[in-house]
């Protein structure tokens, strides 16, 4: 009868390239590797792995003794997990994605916070351009900005984060003035692609909340938000951009906010959860200790943006 270390052992080796590389893992010699796969097919009576060319491939059998493996170490994780709960002690590992930008300033220091305090837990944060693309189920929290992403998720918004358009005064100094959304078909516009959203055009919601949208012709476009931003910064066109990542820059005067009046679209912080994560004590304490990081978000603190985009 196979036993739960057995399948722990197979499973490390279901990981690895090489039986050396298994061995650095486990912490044993090579030979000791050998030995223990080769009881281990005695006990099952078939050949596991196929050791005969450089990498380790699985046998028919082996691969169902792996998937039956990864079964059982779920379920014995989820037990453990739902005592742990019911204690309402923080254990295991917390598995966070992020995007690149907002994770490095905003979800890193709460991740490593969360470490800090809770002993019994460990942490990993991922940063992605586009962390819906993971897995949710792999995460236990994926942090997404604006979209609907995933929405046959569970969500939770942790922040309000209006959009932006602005430029730098010296490009604004230089251009035709802009007093409605139809002017923009005149200037140079720099678009962000990301999210799978249409980049090119802009929606606004005017003064007497009429609609209107605007095609765009991007001089210059990214799917990394930081390089558009640099890009409005040396002077080169108009931006839509997140509160979050130009408040700084607004309060500072290196940016300034362009027809305030005419509100974006809203790109909310948003979490979203796996199922099998949703109710642990580890995804509560980190959304908690993340919800109270960000309230009131920090970028509201700079009132250079419109009040108007805070409606």
């Amino acid at each position: 009868m196979l036993t739960s270390d057995d399948l722990a052992f197979f499973s490390v080796l279901t990981g690895s390239k090489s039986l050396a590389e298994a061995a650095r893992k486990l912490n044993v010699t090579p030979p000791a590797v050998t030995q223990r796969l080769r009881a281990l097919e005695e006990k099952v009576g078939f050949r596991l792995i196929d050791r005969s060319g450089r990498q380790l491939l699985l046998t028919e059998e082996g691969s169902l003794v792996a998937s039956h493996g990864i079964t059982v170490r779920e379920a014995i994780d989820g037990l453990t997990e739902a005592l742990h709960d019911r204690k309402g002690v923080v254990h295991g590992h917390l598995r966070v994605a992020a995007p690149h930008g907002f994770g490095r300033l905003y979800v890193a220091p709460v991740v490593e916070a969360f470490a800090r305090q809770h002993k019994g837990a460990t942490a990993t944060l991922e940063l992605s351009d586009h962390p819906t693309a993971m897995v949710v189920e792999s995460c236990d929290v994926v942090v997404h900005i604006g979209g609907a992403a995933h929405l046959d998720q569970v969500r939770t918004t942790l922040a309000p984060n209006p959009r932006v358009l602005c430029a730098s005064p010296e490009y604004i100094s230089s251009a035709p003035p802009v007093t409605s959304p139809a002017d923009l078909v005149r200037h140079r516009c720099l678009a962000i692609r990301e999210n799978e959203e249409d980049v090119t055009l802009w929606r606004f919601t005017g003064p007497e909340q009429e609609n209107v949208t605007v095609r765009v012709d991007p001089v210059m476009s990214s799917n990394d938000g930081a390089v558009v931003r640099e890009w409005a910064l040396a002077h080169q066109g108009i931006m839509i951009r997140s509160a979050w990542h130009v408040a700084q820059d607004l309060a500072d005067g290196r940016l300034l906010q362009i027809i305030p009046e005419w509100r974006l679209p809203s790109a909310d912080i948003v979490a979203m959860l796996g199922s099998r994560h949703g109710r642990s004590a580890r995804t509560a304490a980190f959304l908690t200790m993340l919800r109270q990081s960000l309230k009131p978000p920090p970028w509201e603190s700079h009132r250079a943006i419109s009040q108007k985009t805070e409606e």
